[in-house]
């Protein structure tokens, strides 16, 4: 019998307040492990943050270039 086959048998003579217990548990795991970034999920190496990010790219409002305008540079450094 494997681990997998004896947790679940365990699990179903639980009463439901303890199965709750559990499945938060084993959340909690997968959780970590995600944290860990030990998921199965494939790695994304060799790939720039430019490629990652590109999405993202212009989809925030803000003011154009602020090191072009100089109203924006007023208190600051000299």
């Amino acid at each position: 019998m494997s681990i997998e086959e004896i947790i679940i048998d365990k699990v179903r003579i639980l009463p439901p307040d303890r199965q709750q217990e559990a499945l938060d548990f084993v959340e909690f795991l997968l959780a970590k492990i995600d944290k860990q970034g030990l998921s199965n999920q494939p790695q994304t190496s060799g790939v720039s943050a430019l490629t990652m990010a590109q999405e993202y790219i212009g989809c925030v409002e803000a003011a154009n270039d602020l090191s072009t305008n100089k109203n924006y540079l007023d208190g600051y450094g000299s």
